[in-house]
Formats: C-alpha cells, structure tokens, sequence
C-alpha cells in the first residue's frame, strides 16, 4: 500500500480554502460556519456558547461577532485577553480551532459602523430590560414589551447601543483537522504563518 503525500503546500491550499468557507459563511446562514463555538474563562473554570459569525477579515486574520454588554462573556472577555472558537462541518468533517486575542468595541467607532449596519430585528435584543442570565421570579421575554409583535422603529431603536458591542478575535493559532479514513490530516497555523505538521 502506498501511502498518500501531504506536503506544506498543500496545508497552505487547506487553510486558504477554509478562510474562504469562512467568508461565505458571514452571510450564508446555513453554513455549518455561520455559527461557531466561544470558549472563555470565567474566573478558574472554562464556559463555552455558540456565537453568530458577523464578519471575517483575511488580512489580518480576524472574526467578529456581536453581544450584548451585559452578558457574563463580556465580563470574561474583559478580564482574559485570549480566547478559544472552534468550527466544524461535518459534512467535510473539517474541524478548525482559534487561539484569539481579543478586542472589545463598545460606543466607539467600530461598533457604531457595525450598529448602523444591524437590522432592526436584532437591535430589539439589545433593549431588553434584563441583563442576560439574570435570575427572574417568573419567564419574561427580555424584549421592550411594545416590540414583541413588531420590530422597533430606528429612534427606538436607539435605546439598545448602549448594551451592543462588537467584538474582534485575531487569530494568532490555528488548528486544523482534516478527518478521513486512511489517514487524518492536522496542523498548526502559528501567527508568522509558520505551518507546522501535528500528528492527529
């Protein structure tokens, strides 16, 4: 038997086609990387969530999502530089996982660019009376009550800014894994685009 040969080229040719995988996804909603998994640390212990893909910037390498201010993973963002996402299709049965170091935009620049782009859909999430995970005496929506049948209009909009925040994750480690049945493929995209072979 004669096995197959993985060079450097060929990781290289792997990695570019899933950025690119990567960048259809942003508004590809049935995507398998439309939604990815964040993982940060909360104090000694990790937390993981799934988080929506916003927006995907090749060079430099960098994701984005939205959330609300107010959640725990903003708490936690704040509080440890780095975090983990992982992606995976399985239909491909391609799994990637990010090392990131992260940045918070919130009532700056960025983050009103990325709000004045934000249907009004969404922003009704961010002007719910209740900070997310907060502990309630009884089920309510965590919706303006008035926008529950209706999506706000732009001025009412408005009161939800104050809780939206981008966040950015450049990439300064990747780990790709390749699955197939005569030999998994795997390797480690360091952040000078150094490749390196992993055993899987």
């Amino acid at each position: 038997m004669t096995l197959k040969k993985i060079n450097k080229l060929d990781l290289e040719d792997i990695y570019k086609r899933e950025k690119r995988y990567l960048v259809k996804a942003v508004e590809d909603g049935k995507s398998p990387y439309h939604l990815f998994t964040l993982s940060t640390i909360n104090d000694d212990s990790p937390e993981l969530r799934i988080v929506v893909l916003r927006k995907v910037n090749i060079n430099p390498f960098k994701l984005s999502f939205n959330s609300d201010i107010r959640s725990p993973k903003a708490y936690q963002l704040k509080n440890n530089k780095y975090c983990n996402v992982l992606f995976y299709d399985s239909i491909r049965r391609i799994q990637m996982r990010f090392k990131c170091l992260i940045t918070i935009n919130h009532k700056n620049n960025i983050s009103q660019e990325v709000w004045n782009q934000t249907a009004l859909q969404s922003r009704k999430c961010y002007m719910g009376p209740h900070s997310p995970t907060s502990i309630l005496e009884a089920w309510h929506p965590n919706l303006p009550i008035d926008c529950i049948e209706r999506d706000p209009s732009e001025e009412e909009s408005q009161s939800g800014y104050k809780n939206f925040m981008n966040i950015e994750l450049e990439i300064i480690k990747a780990d790709i894994l390749e699955l197939h049945y005569n030999g998994h493929i795997r390797f480690e995209v360091l952040k000078n685009d150094k490749i390196n072979f992993l055993s899987a």
